[in-house]
């Protein structure tokens, strides 16, 4: 691992990170947690990048409940927050400290409405087709609860998840607008703060018969 990949903090990013990521034309942004159940499995890490290659991880501390810097940045209007399944990012967020992301591309919702062509709609593979990188997955089922003490190599499974998402954007955003189908994508992602709430209060398929 080359240690200047990224950088590392704890709680929230410091003032001069914050303000480094409020120039941005967009930020990549994922999540780790101890499982698959928001209201259950705590949130231990935030990624984010830009798009000058600039990624942070943010150990997130058991019980804690406030970030206030990551706050300030993933609610700004004016930025761009890309996720792959944003649907569970955008609810982790949100239960553990507070964070109402917005506004929000989700490179799997898009991936699902313009690449119709095949089935398989994971970061591994989408990365692989728009940006011609393989990425390493082997860390993807990880302690991330032990923050403090993570390997090099989970932290760079971390950073990798968040380091081609803008590429990936672009990419399925001309395929989009190729397709006559960015419009209807928008309005998808416009949806998800509401499934976000929906999660959080446990209903479960509210839209079936």
């Amino acid at each position: 691992m080359d240690s200047q990949d990224f950088e590392i903090f704890d709680g929230d990013l410091s003032a001069d990170r914050l303000a480094a990521y409020q120039s941005a034309t967009a930020l990549s942004v994922d999540t780790e947690t101890m499982g698959l159940n928001p209201i259950r499995d705590r949130l231990c890490l935030v990624q984010i990048c830009d798009e000058r290659d600039r990624v942070t991880v943010v150990r997130i501390a058991k019980g804690q409940t406030t970030a206030p810097n990551m706050q300030q940045l993933f609610e700004a209007s004016h930025i761009p927050k890309i996720f792959h399944f944003a649907r569970f990012d955008i609810t982790t967020l949100q239960h553990y400290l507070g964070i109402y992301v917005q506004p929000i591309f989700c490179t799997k919702i898009a991936s699902k409405l313009v690449r119709t062509y095949g089935p398989r709609h994971g970061l591994k593979d989408l990365i692989q087709e728009t940006v011609g990188v393989e990425l390493d997955k082997s860390s993807q089922c990880s302690d991330w609860g032990n923050a403090a003490n993570l390997s090099d190599k989970q932290l760079q499974y971390a950073s990798n998840d968040v380091r081609y998402l803008i590429p990936a954007r672009a990419k399925l955003i001309e395929m989009l607008q190729r397709e006559e189908r960015l419009e209807l994508a928008e309005q998808c992602f416009k949806c998800l703060p509401t499934f976000a709430n929906l999660d959080l209060m446990q209903y479960q398929n509210l839209f079936e018969h």
